[in-house]
């Protein structure tokens, strides 16, 4: 008797022993797995790998070629110790170059196994992001740390002089390259009034197209001139290269130097310039709304913080047209996704109407001005008419036959509402004079859109700073005439790159004696009605250009 009870006490005994190790070993896996998740992740960035590596390469470049400039115009002369002092700013710089050209080795091999579509552990990748950004932040504190031992060669009466570099030779080795030491005097050295002939040929560099010798030349005033009055404006100038060179890398940098800028000086006049041209680099990225869209949704984020942030700005108008365009973008990936659920899925194998009417619902909530509204109206009322809810189609229909009466679907929605049994209301006497649908681009400019794969959106190519063919008027230059800052009420001129199809500017609303005009205009007109979503925003909206998804 009691040697049964003991055999069953301890078989109950191992089988809680066995469930304890099972719940360490879970959390133990969870634990060793945790790290990949971290901030630098995919996921979390949103970039694709190549990109990642693009970015990394870039910061590795600048961080090389800071370092090379910074040892090569240090005069100190060599001891020729067999220990090296680690204080010294030579040994400082040249461990730290060390360690450059390491994490681009591994970059390299990664990058290269990456190519050949060979397996390799991805968490690889978050460390070396992690270690770069560390790497980054390590450079610049040394770099201004050793501005003071990199004197000009009258304040040190060290005879030493550095090796001049010499150019890689050009033509088969039969000719002689170009030098390397270019700008050694300027960013090896520290003298009064160099950070204003840096800045000058930091601009000049810039503007021949020559982007990365700019930033360089730009950094080493942050570096070595942490009191120059050009600090500010080099930093900012730093972005505008990014985004003035506009490839797909830059961008992604050219938002992260305008965030930083942000960071930095969030007090300065062109805080709200530089928000919009934050904004603007995601839209640049931006696909067309069959393909992802990641950025799009970033742009629209950006520009709601700019437009919160910033309510009596100048360029509240502009803002507010990119929002439009934005969420028209995001709009159409809604009702593309929603007419594959019910085209497709619904209609052969009766699945996919809840997907369906989901994301209609979202179109109607999120952006009430979509210029697709009616047939978005009609879709989202025909899957309530499937659900066998007649009431609440009914109150879609007549939505759709009151707002939108030059709508395709006006005579559908009317059979249906005496299927149902409902009222037919009157249309709006304003709304009747308008254009039926959004504006369809041509069949060369669908093509050229298709091909190209960017979204209709309408965005500057010029910098906050610097543009493309402003020399004389640019801010930059009024910075340079007035010393190293911006005289009090100067701001930016930009020219904003039209859309590629036509879109029509908002107006505000206008009585129905005016109607008339306003339809001669191409402009939409959005009165308030007692049916309006508690979100929406009574106003205006024009019916912007956007190219429709082709059902399945």
């Amino acid at each position: 008797m009691s040697f049964s009870l003991v055999r069953s006490v301890s078989a109950r005994g191992l089988r809680v022993i066995a469930f304890v190790s099972v719940i360490c070993a879970v959390a133990l896996s969870s634990a060793a797995f945790a790290p990949a998740q971290g901030p630098g992740s995919q996921a979390q960035t949103g970039l694709s790998t190549i990109q990642r590596m693009d970015v990394m390469r870039s910061k590795l470049e600048a961080m090389r070629r800071s370092l090379d400039s910074a040892i090569a115009g240090l005069n100190a002369k060599d001891t020729g110790a067999k220990e090296k002092n680690p204080d010294d700013p030579r040994v400082r710089l040249r461990n730290l170059e060390k360690e450059v050209g390491s994490i681009q080795s591994e970059l390299s091999d990664l990058r290269g196994k990456e190519d050949r579509a060979e397996k390799y552990d991805r968490s690889k990748l978050d460390t070396l992001e992690t270690s770069v950004a560390e790497l980054n932040g390590r450079v610049e504190n040394v770099l201004q740390a050793t501005a003071g031992a990199r004197t000009s060669g009258t304040e040190n009466s060290s005879t030493y002089q550095p090796k001049p570099q010499k150019g890689k030779r050009r033509l088969f080795g039969l000719l002689p390259g170009k030098s390397q030491d270019k700008y050694s005097e300027l960013t090896g050295s520290v003298a009064p009034g160099r950070d204003r002939a840096l800045f000058l040929e930091a601009t000049r560099q810039v503007r021949k197209g020559d982007h990365e010798t700019g930033r360089l030349l730009f950094t080493t005033i942050i570096t070595t001139y942490p009191d120059s009055p050009y600090l500010p404006m080099a930093k900012l100038a730093i972005a505008d290269s990014f985004y003035l060179e506009g490839t797909t890398s830059s961008l992604i940098q050219a938002g992260q130097a305008y965030q930083d800028w942000l960071t930095f000086f969030p007090t300065d006049s062109l805080t709200c310039d530089a928000m919009l041209k934050v904004a603007e680099t995601e839209m640049r990225q931006m696909g067309l709304s069959d393909r992802d869209i990641s950025h799009a949704r970033k742009a629209e984020q950006r520009l709601k913080v700019m437009l919160q942030q910033c309510p009596q700005t100048r360029l509240r108008p502009e803002a507010e047209v990119r929002l439009r365009e934005v969420q028209d973008n995001l709009a159409m990936h809604n009702l593309g996704i929603a007419r594959f659920y019910y085209d497709t899925r619904y209609v052969h194998n009766k699945a996919g109407l809840k997907g369906a009417q989901d994301r209609l619902k979202e179109i109607v909530e999120k952006y009430p001005n979509f210029c697709l509204m009616d047939e978005v109206l009609w879709r989202w009322a025909t899957t309530y008419k499937e659900e066998e809810e007649p009431d609440e189609a009914a109150k879609l229909y007549q939505r759709l036959v009151r707002d939108y009466p030059n709508s395709e679907f006006v005579e559908k929605a009317k059979e249906q509402l005496n299927i149902i049994g409902a009222a037919i209301p009157e249309p709006d006497p304003i709304k009747k004079t308008l254009p039926a649908a959004c504006e369809k681009p041509t069949f060369m400019q669908n093509m050229m859109q298709q091909i190209s794969g960017t979204a209709n959106v309408t965005t500057s190519r010029d910098g906050i700073l610097i543009t493309r063919h402003g020399e004389g008027n640019d801010l930059i230059d009024k910075a340079i005439a007035n010393n190293g800052t911006l005289p009090e009420g100067v701001q930016p001129v930009t020219q904003r790159s039209a859309p590629r199809a036509p879109a029509n500017p908002p107006q505000p609303t206008s009585t129905p004696e005016s109607t008339p005009d306003k339809k001669k205009l191409g402009i939409t007109i959005q009165p308030n009605s007692t049916n309006t979503l508690p979100d929406a925003t009574p106003g205006t909206r024009p019916r912007s250009t956007q190219t429709p998804t082709p059902k399945p």
